[in-house]
């Protein structure tokens, strides 16, 4: 969906596919029909975004193949849909049985990353509409945080070098540029704004910059405005917004038969309590735990937010809530001004098929609707921020 800023930016609002455990071409094309196609019927929109995920053997394969791009170019705007954005931070296998910290590898000490990301650049071109002014890549923030020593920093930087480069001369190429968004998280080497402006102090932010996920930086306790503030500071751009809300317990002692049933297998949930909002570092192990089930066992002082995606319009469990007011508080300082920081907004709850059971939706349709509901959650707030929609956003 598209909507428009008082500045007149247009303003980019889609859902992440990587919900959906399409491991090759023709999976992906299947879930276009499976559920984007519904999800766009259930909003009565003339067209609706994708941030599409597409897993590391897909993307080198639509990488290598102009006529692989134009086909699934061709599917998209068949149905009514448009990307603008990837989701480049899972490489592959993001829906295994257990996932948990592979989801960081390879990391961005590896030419392996670089390639990926680079693949992903050149399908973006081909994919975006032809009316889009740029396209954006979320990625994870440089590796999981241990062990990372000045020479993994060094092998780093010269990496990020080489996707500059890369990026800059696509933009020369084609005329449209791609920018590159590491996205802030719990436990890796950049979990917070701070650590952000440290470790991308001398990036080329012509191609690179930050994505904020919106349920990590409630994980991190990071007050939205002083988040905000931080990177325009730095001149570190807002190159795309995960719209996502993280769980949260004010009283995790009396919630915690209830957060046991949110332990799953699959997917880590870093947990941080109050005291990370203090903490120097913020994975200080008196504040913060790698895994739910960890902090569970161990206990932490305060009130905890879990990096547990939780859909934007369902409460959870009670007495269990989210951490939607944050989400609103951001969303207010990137686009509820009089500029528009950021235009790419992309709805990401990739965990609907770990929710406890009695909150998990019962089939692709059930699915469809929930997704339905919290893009309709994240238009009608936009609206209320004084955004308006286009026209083709709805019918």
């Amino acid at each position: 969906m598209r909507l428009r800023h008082r500045d007149g930016q247009t303003v980019h609002l889609s859902y992440c596919t990587n919900v959906h455990p399409a491991e090759d071409f023709a999976g992906i094309v299947a879930q276009l029909d499976t559920y984007a196609t519904r999800v766009r019927e259930r909003l009565g929109a003339d067209l609706l975004g994708l941030g599409l995920w597409l897993p590391a053997p897909v993307a080198a394969e639509l990488a290598d193949q102009g006529r692989l791009r134009r086909q699934l170019r061709a599917e998209v705007d068949a149905r009514g849909l448009e990307v603008v954005t990837l989701n480049g931070f899972p490489y592959q296998a993001f829906h295994a049985p257990v996932v948990k910290q592979a989801v960081y590898h390879p990391d961005w000490t590896t030419p392996a990353r670089l390639d990926y990301t680079l693949d992903l650049a050149r399908i973006l071109l081909d994919l975006m509409p032809d009316d889009a002014s740029r396209g954006s890549i979320s990625t994870l923030p440089f590796a999981w945080r241990g062990p990372w020593d000045p020479a993994q920093a060094g092998a780093a930087q010269r990496i990020l070098e080489r996707l500059s480069s890369g990026l800059a001369r696509m933009a020369w190429e084609t005329g449209r540029a791609v920018r590159v968004a590491f996205e802030p998280e719990p436990g890796c080497v950049v979990e917070s704004t701070a650590q952000a402006v440290r470790h991308l102090a001398d990036i080329d932010t012509d191609r690179i910059g930050v994505c904020l996920d919106l349920a990590h930086l409630a994980c991190a306790w990071e007050e939205p405005a002083e988040a905000v503030g931080r990177l325009r500071a730095a001149g570190i751009p807002v190159v795309k917004v995960q719209v996502s809300a993280a769980l949260e317990a004010a009283d995790p002692v009396a919630a915690h038969d209830t957060l046991r049933e949110y332990v799953e297998p699959r997917f880590l949930h870093q947990t941080r309590s109050t005291a990370t909002a203090s903490a120097q570092d913020p994975a200080d192990p008196a504040s913060a735990a790698d895994d739910l089930d960890e902090a569970l066992d161990r206990g932490l002082d305060g009130a905890w937010r879990v990096h547990y995606h939780v859909p934007l319009h369902a409460a959870p469990m009670p007495p269990l809530t989210s951490t939607v007011p944050v989400l609103k508080q951001a969303l207010g300082e990137l686009v509820g001004g009089p500029t528009a920081l950021c235009d790419h907004l992309d709805v990401e709850t990739y965990t609907w098929g770990v929710l406890p059971p009695a909150r998990r939706p019962d089939g692709d349709a059930a699915l469809a609707d929930g997704i339905a509901a919290e893009l309709a959650f994240a238009r009608d707030t936009l609206v209320d921020l004084g955004l308006s929609e286009t026209a083709g956003a709805r019918s």
